[in-house]
């Protein structure tokens, strides 16, 4: 047991502390995309990098001095909607792909919910929320359709400071 211990305890030990995660989210105010978002066609991981793409670029956009902590209605359900659009449009050329997830969250769309689901499972008291959003109507709704459904969120890359990796910030 020590001796699995000790690696892990040097290696957390040689960490910046610059750069650090809480509440899941990394800090920072420059998105790094995945390597592996560059190399892997997977049509599931596309979709999630186009979520990603679109949810990081929306977080810049409103800027402050911690991007990665912007909590913002408009840019989760935007890219909840391209990730859809995406995932769509790869089911089109590709029937045979599949994903749970994905496939649950079309339907979710196509119910008309996608706005109450967005607010329901990641809405902050910050978001400001169009009126007609009918989040009760979704849970009676969520109830005879979802069963036992977990939400989720792939962020496919992390945050950093450009100030931590020596890189300049575009624009500045």
């Amino acid at each position: 047991m020590i001796g699995r211990v000790v690696p892990i305890l040097l290696l957390l030990a040689g960490c910046s502390n610059e750069i650090y995660v809480r509440d899941h989210v990394t800090d920072g105010d420059t998105f790094y995309l995945a390597p592996q978002a560059f190399v892997d066609n997977d049509p599931v991981l596309q979709s999630w990098v186009a979520y990603t793409l679109m949810l990081s670029a929306c977080q810049l956009d409103i800027g402050g001095a911690n991007p990665a902590r912007v909590s913002d209605y408009g840019c989760e359900f935007s890219a909840r909607m391209l990730l859809l659009d995406t995932w769509e449009r790869r089911m089109a050329k590709n029937p045979e792909i599949h994903d749970d997830y994905l496939e649950t969250l079309s339907a979710i769309r196509e119910a008309g919910f996608l706005d109450e689901y967005t607010v329901h499972y990641y809405g902050d008291d910050v978001w400001q929320v169009p009126i007609e959003v009918d989040v009760e109507k979704f849970m009676s709704w969520k109830r005879e359709n979802l069963g036992r459904h977990k939400p989720e969120k792939r962020i496919i890359g992390s945050w950093n400071y450009a100030s931590n990796t020596g890189e300049e910030i575009v624009g500045q």
